[in-house]
C-alpha cells in the first residue's frame, strides 16, 4: 500500500515538475517570408528582430520541421525562436507544431510581426485582439481558433500611395530608416526578455509606445 501511495505521488510531482517547466519555456515566433529577395524587407522585420537577437547572443539557427529554430537559456528561461518556412500566410501551420512539440503553454507563446498602422520603430505589446488584416496573423488565429495570443507588433508606417501597399511592404527599408533600425532592434531584443522575464503585462507598461 505505501508503495502505491508513493508511486501515486509521484506522478503528481512529475506532472507538477512538468507545469513547472513549461511555465519557464516561451516560443518566440518572428514572422517572414523565406527566401534572399524578402530578406531586407519591411515585411520582413520579424525575421529581423529574431536575427538580431540571435546575433547579439551568439546563437544559431537551425532549420527543422517548418521553420529556422534557435535556443535561448536566460535566467532560468528557455526561449525557443522560430522563424517558419511556410511563408508569411501559412504561419499558423508553424505555430501549432512547435507549441504542442514542445509543449508551451499558450500565454507564453509571442508573435513578432509588422505593423502598417503604426509609426516607424513604434512598439504595440498585446495578449488578444484582431488580425487587424494581417494575413499572416489570421493564420495563426485560425490554426489555433483563438484570438487570445500575445504579439509584438513593429511598426513600419504607411507611407505609401493608393494601391501600393504590397510594394511598400515588401520593398527594402529606406536609407532613412535603416539609420535608425539598429537601435529599434536592440530595444525589441530587451522587449522579448522583458516577456519571459517580467510578463506581458509588465513589458506592455514598458515598452508600448516606446
Amino acid at each position: 500500500m505505501v508503495k502505491i501511495l508513493q508511486w501515486i505521488f509521484g506522478k503528481k510531482t512529475n506532472a507538477q515538475v512538468e507545469v513547472r517547466n513549461n511555465m519557464k519555456k516561451f516560443l518566440i515566433v518572428g514572422l517572414g517570408n523565406i527566401g534572399e529577395q524578402y530578406s531586407n524587407t519591411r515585411h520582413n522585420v520579424g525575421f529581423a528582430i529574431l536575427d538580431h537577437f540571435a546575433k547579439k547572443e551568439g546563437l544559431s539557427f537551425e532549420t527543422q520541421k517548418l521553420g529556422d529554430i534557435a535556443l535561448f537559456k536566460f535566467k532560468g528561461r528557455t526561449f525557443i525562436f522560430l522563424k517558419p518556412s511556410t511563408f508569411m500566410n501559412l504561419s499558423g501551420k508553424a505555430v501549432k507544431y512547435w507549441l504542442e512539440k514542445e509543449k508551451i503553454l499558450l500565454e507564453n507563446l509571442l508573435i513578432v510581426t509588422d505593423d502598417l498602422n503604426l509609426p516607424f520603430g513604434s512598439f504595440r505589446l498585446k495578449n488578444k485582439g484582431r488580425d487587424g488584416g494581417h494575413n499572416g496573423l489570421k493564420d495563426i488565429q485560425d490554426k489555433l481558433n483563438t484570438t487570445k495570443y500575445n504579439r509584438f507588433r513593429f511598426g513600419i508606417s504607411d507611407s505609401f500611395g493608393i494601391g501600393r501597399q504590397t510594394d511598400y511592404v515588401l520593398d527594402e527599408w529606406s536609407e532613412e530608416e535603416l539609420q535608425k533600425l539598429p537601435e529599434r532592434l536592440d530595444k525589441s531584443v530587451a522587449l522579448i526578455k522583458s516577456f519571459g522575464l517580467a510578463g506581458i503585462n509588465n513589458t506592455m507598461n514598458t515598452f508600448n509606445g516606446k
